[in-house]
């Protein structure tokens, strides 16, 4: 079994930075592809960032390119959120999100078997 930590989360103000960090743990893993998603208040869960192993690829959701820089220590089983200039709208749980080899699309939910227990942004105006 493969767990996922969030971490990281927390109150800020708007235009203030946060860095978020998933720890993948248990039977040896190497996820092919690492995500960040995120779900708001009554709204459905969105895809916000992905990293893949091969190469380091980056992909990211068109309301946080810019303002979002995602990453990964392989050697730690570890993968990176900084999110700069954070606003309202980015208020949401965040979520961590590992793909054991589907290969899939990096941002459909569906491409990824394990998950996070996720961790709270509330961002201020």
């Amino acid at each position: 079994q493969v767990q996922l930590v969030e971490s990281g989360g927390g109150l800020v103000q708007a235009g203030d930075s946060l860095r978020l960090s998933c720890a993948a743990s248990g039977r040896t893993f190497s996820a092919v592809a690492m995500g960040w998603f995120r779900q708001a208040p009554g709204k459905e869960r969105e895809f916000v960032a992905a990293i893949r192993r091969n190469y380091g690829t980056t992909y990211y959701a068109d309301s946080v390119k810019g303002r979002c820089t995602i990453s990964r220590d392989n050697a730690k089983n570890t993968v990176y959120l900084q999110m700069n200039s954070l606003k309202p709208d980015d208020t949401a749980v965040y979520y961590c999100a590992a793909d054991s080899g589907s290969y899939l699309s990096p941002s459909s939910p569906y491409t990824y078997d394990y998950w996070g227990q996720g961790t709270q942004v509330t961002v201020s105006s």
